[in-house]
């Protein structure tokens, strides 16, 4: 019997055209369901309808029918949902509800009456399960966006759900981290569907793909099935990272740099970049290895405690969760902030992202992918010397994701280049040259 049917959906945003039409499928128990397509093609809202959020809580236009272990969700609120379904939301910054990280995972569990005795051994092994069982007592402010992002995994496999909901559940994780997530996932006995944009990191694990474009499902098919009919940029890649040397004049150079947000916990020491005019340079690394700390003081944003920073020029940072951070109306409003109000100019930047259609669009209208691109058109808008971009790939599709490829190697020369990443596929497309954060003991870093 089906764990949950989805049957000839149809839903609009209050205000939007269709975000989904026509779509039916069905989840079996204990199937992996990987669903791909472009930005903007009716993902999340297809798994927001799955957890109840659809129409519940974000209202709308709904037709047809979604049912969950024989629960109708236009009947059932999501919180009669609540653990039966749970829900890896695409942005991790803002599913976080307390200051603690044990707390955190422990809320899920009181929410579904898990017995007290029971909670505080439950939350701890999801935190070990995820690998990171040191942050257990640490607050959530302070951990790297990879390790926030395996603290709300751990908060939702610890609810043990029947249908477990990931969206972009490896979009800040390194490598190793991605690949135990979706593991976990797998072998957890729920039935999973988790959207992705790096195919490569999920497609092995999966029994069967959903395709979405324009609202609907144009492929769903068996793994071995799908992977011949997917468009070739949606098939998993190798990744061969660049191993060349420093070039071109210093733009920026960072000389033996340490940083720690306490006294007892620092997260660089003594770490030394330097960054050349024309060069585009990958910073990899694990999770909580220093590498956000590192783009932050290369762009002037923290100053270091010992050591010093040496930059020529004007410097732009896109930040891990640009979201977060945007003001304006419009979005060449938004854009233009960073020339002076010249809309025209914030316009050819969003054309150059692919966004020309969407400038008179609200930023919070866009999808995750639509926003994260808004975001890079107005700090490329600017045309600074030094470019630091923190993971610029989260929630971009591989076809966009390889148009941001061409568009940072067409406007290498000049500048500088610095992309924190652990996106392997996108650093070997990119990057003239890659360095590492490599933890060493009592969490120093160096560069490799």
């Amino acid at each position: 019997m089906a764990l949950a049917r989805v049957e000839r959906l149809s839903f609009a945003y209050p205000g939007g055209g269709p975000a989904l039409t026509g779509v039916s499928f069905e989840l079996w128990p204990g199937e992996v369901v990987v669903l791909l397509g472009p930005s903007g093609s009716g993902k999340s809202t297809l798994l927001r309808a799955l957890a109840g959020l659809v129409p519940h809580f974000h209202g709308g236009r709904f037709t047809g029918r979604v049912e969950i272990a024989g629960l109708d969700t236009r009947e059932t609120r999501p919180s009669e949902l609540a653990g039966t379904v749970a829900t890896l939301f695409q942005d991790p910054e803002d599913q976080v509800v307390f200051t603690g990280v044990e707390a955190e995972v422990a809320f899920g569990l009181e929410n579904i009456g898990t017995p007290p005795a029971l909670i505080s051994a439950r939350a701890a092994a999801a935190l070990a399960a995820v690998g990171v069982a040191g942050l257990r007592e640490r607050k959530v402010a302070e951990l790297s966006g990879g390790e926030l992002q395996r603290v709300c995994l751990a908060s939702v496999l610890a609810l043990r759900p029947r249908l477990l909901i990931l969206d972009e559940p490896t979009s800040q994780l390194d490598p190793d981290g991605a690949a135990a997530a979706i593991e976990l996932a797998r072998s957890s006995g729920a039935t999973v569907v988790v959207s992705e944009q790096r195919p490569e990191r999920v497609l092995d694990a999966s029994d069967r793909v959903l395709f979405l474009e324009n609202g609907r499902v144009v492929l769903d098919a068996p793994r071995a099935e799908a992977v011949e009919q997917l468009p070739g940029a949606w098939l998993p890649r190798e990744d061969d990272l660049p191993d060349a040397e420093p070039s071109g004049e210093p733009v920026c150079r960072l000389e033996g740099v340490s940083f720690g947000y306490a006294p007892e916990r620092p997260v660089l020491r003594r770490a030394s970049l330097e960054l050349g005019r024309g060069e585009v340079v990958a910073l990899l690394g694990p999770n909580g290895s220093g590498k956000t700390t590192l783009a932050k003081l290369a762009a002037g944003l923290l100053e270091p405690q010992e050591g010093q920073v040496v930059r020529r020029g004007r410097a732009c940072y896109l930040s891990q969760d640009p979201g977060r951070y945007l003001v304006a109306e419009r979005a060449d409003e938004e854009v233009a902030l960073a020339v002076d109000g010249d809309l025209s100019r914030a316009r050819r930047s969003l054309a150059e992202v692919g966004l020309a259609d969407l400038a008179e669009r609200h930023p919070r209208d866009l999808s995750s992918g639509e926003r994260e691109r808004l975001a890079l058109a107005a700090v490329l808008v600017a045309d600074p010397e030094l470019l630091v971009l923190d993971e610029p790939t989260r929630g971009v599709d591989p076809e966009r994701k390889d148009e941001l490829t061409g568009l940072l190697r067409s406007r290498a020369q000049g500048r500088a280049t610095l992309v924190v990443t652990n996106d392997h596929v996108f650093a070997s497309a990119v990057a003239d040259r890659v360095v590492s954060t490599v933890p060493e003991p009592e969490r120093e870093v160096s560069l490799a």
